[in-house]
């Protein structure tokens, strides 16, 4: 199993067997069942989890229990918030639950900074990961504010890859930081132009991909 999450973090390809070895042995293995919270907005976070099989969503919530989702991860990839709230000892500023059964290691903010510190490889890891995800969620941002909600829709669904696509309303306002009412007003209206068709639980995406 060691040599699983070896291969899904690219860092590992450049530490010495000193820092690996150092890295295992703090590391607790971890298993979370589908819908499990990680950690609360607001939540101090302890440690820092390296995924390796699953997904996570990430999301903030506002005071009405909107939500907006800021990214989803998967294996391979670390979560932004759950790494600077572990780090910094400062509250996490969105929360994380899981979309399926997940695996991975959980590895104490300690030996987190100490492998940053020692080792220029995981530091600069570390960094680039922020800079992917910052420009990510400045992407988001940008979306939200000037891209009109249909055609945000639409990219959503079409990011599914998928020409059926079995996802609830709901699901849909949460990713795209709106309401339930207004998706399936959308929805209604591309239904009428015919480049979705709509049932229960269910979209078609009509358009060629």
């Amino acid at each position: 199993m060691q040599e699983k999450i070896e291969k899904l973090y690219s860092f590992f390809d450049d530490l010495d067997s000193i820092r690996r070895e150092k890295f295992f042995a703090h590391a607790k293995r971890v298993s979370f069942k589908k819908d499990s919270i990680l950690f609360w907005q607001g939540d101090l976070c302890g440690a820092i989890l390296y995924l390796e099989r699953g997904s996570v969503k990430v999301y903030i919530q506002n005071e009405d229990g909107e939500e907006i989702t800021l990214y989803t991860l998967n294996p391979g990839e670390q979560c932004v918030i759950n790494t600077s709230s572990s780090i910094s000892q400062t509250p996490a500023i969105g929360s994380a639950v899981t979309l399926s059964d997940v695996e991975g290691f959980m590895l104490d903010s300690k030996t987190v900074k100490e492998l940053m510190s020692e080792c220029k490889p995981y530091q600069d890891y570390m960094f680039s990961l922020f800079t992917l995800k910052l420009t990510s969620l400045a992407t988001l941002v940008e979306d939200l504010k000037f891209k009109p909600l249909k055609r945000r829709v639409l990219q959503f669904l079409k990011s599914k890859n998928s020409k059926k696509i079995h996802i609830t309303h709901e699901e849909i306002a949460q990713n795209l930081g709106t309401s339930r009412v207004v998706i399936s007003r959308i929805l209604k209206e591309l239904e009428i132009a015919n480049k979705v068709s709509l049932s229960r639980g269910e979209i078609t995406y009509m358009q060629d991909f």
